[in-house]
């Protein structure tokens, strides 16, 4: 089951959930019930979201259900050839306007940037791309994740986390973490009408969390909800870890609910 891959002072941070909530909000996507509805963000008319490693699973199932939200999705990798097959495919199932170019490209044209490399790669993409995604919302949504015989483990990151790491390298941009525990299983799926769960978004600019908290409320069955800044982000990213090994024993596909919000 495979899932996704500071400081700009003075934002009001009263709005800001207590950091150590997400550890008891575990779920199992797909479980019925009822919670209240967060106010929503309208701000993506005429946005384009650019998927940079959207050839691989994460990338390719979240391009694919921005597309059939009606979102503008550019895909990324580092060949353009099979980005544009992959475009192709996703256009013809969805019927959204999905284009495939290199990553650099992507990055040009996404007014929204989501970062889906893998781990290994992170560093090195964006590196060269700091350029073009200068002022531009980036969403990583990577896992530094390791696997041995007892399963999968978090990684110790110098910066802290995938997302701090990005912000080092982005200095001109506006980093922002989201989408890390959406099963790309159930993304990709066609038969999957509503993707169940929730989406943690975390980041230092408030217009640009809730701008990413739009993208996730587009998807039928997400919820984007703000989880604190991006210092906070290696905890989230690690959670994937233990999602892998819920996935392991009871055969799912899990996700998050966030309750009483």
């Amino acid at each position: 089951m495979t899932f996704g891959h500071v400081g700009q002072a003075g934002h009001d941070a009263r709005n800001e959930l207590e950091q150590v909530l997400i550890l008891a909000l575990v779920a199992v996507a797909g479980q019925p019930g009822t919670r209240p509805t967060l106010p929503r963000v309208t701000a993506l008319d005429s946005t384009t979201v650019a998927v940079l490693g959207g050839t691989g699973p994460q990338g390719r199932g979240l391009a694919r259900r921005f597309a059939a939200a009606g979102i503008r999705v550019v895909i990324g990798s580092r060949s353009a050839e099979r980005a544009g097959t992959a475009a192709k495919e996703l256009a013809d199932a969805t019927g959204g306007d999905v284009t495939g170019k290199d990553n650099r490209e992507a990055a040009d044209h996404g007014d929204i940037v989501i970062v889906a490399v893998p781990w290994e790669g992170h560093r090195e993409l964006l590196e060269s791309l700091a350029q073009p995604l200068a002022g531009k919302v980036v969403v990583d949504c990577v896992n530094p994740l390791g696997f041995d015989k007892q399963g999968a483990y978090a990684l110790a990151v110098e910066e802290g986390s995938a997302a701090q790491q990005a912000a080092a390298i982005l200095e001109e941009s506006r980093v922002t973490a989201a989408f890390h525990h959406v099963s790309a299983v159930l993304l990709e799926d066609p038969d999957v009408e509503e993707v169940d769960t929730d989406v943690l978004v975390l980041g230092d600019d408030r217009e640009a969390t809730d701008l990413v908290r739009a993208l996730a409320d587009a998807v039928p069955g997400m919820r984007g909800v703000y989880a604190g800044r991006l210092r906070n982000a290696h905890q989230v990213e690690a959670l994937t870890a233990n999602l892998i090994s819920v996935n392991r024993r009871y055969k799912a596909h899990a996700g998050l609910r966030v309750t009483d919000v």
